[in-house]
């Protein structure tokens, strides 16, 4: 399995740039076609948000429903698909980043216990405490 890069991710979904944004299509229809999967790590996801968000200005709800969109493709894989899921929906009804709630589910996952913080917007997240 192959992994994928934050700027092919983004390309694929936004197509701003002609001759990259075919390659992307391309690269995951040979995919779709040979039944592959593409790893999609965590800081690609992370990366994924931050550029849709900060580069092309999407809302939140537009980030979730690409989010969404890319836990729904067959051909991507993910670290843990399950943990990504509860973070995409924290996201949404929070303040908080995505990395945030990824990072905390992560860690709560493996701990059992909450992430300190700084950040204001982890408010009712339970395995985020604010320092």
């Amino acid at each position: 399995m192959n992994g994928v890069d934050t700027n092919v991710l983004v390309r694929y979904l936004v197509g701003d740039d002609r001759q990259q944004s075919a390659q992307a299509r391309a690269l995951m229809q040979r995919v779709r076609e040979s039944d592959e999967r593409l790893l999609v790590s965590d800081i690609v996801l992370c990366e994924v948000v931050w550029v849709l968000r900060a580069a092309y200005g999407l809302a939140k709800p537009d980030v979730v429903a690409t989010l969404d969109k890319l836990l729904s493709t067959r051909q991507l894989e993910f670290v843990d698909r399950d943990l990504v899921r509860l973070a995409v929906t924290d996201f949404q009804a929070s303040s908080a980043d995505f990395a945030d709630c990824l990072l905390g589910r992560q860690d709560h996952a493996r701990t059992g216990s909450p992430t300190w913080t700084f950040d204001r917007g982890t408010q009712g997240l339970d395995y985020l405490r604010r320092l």
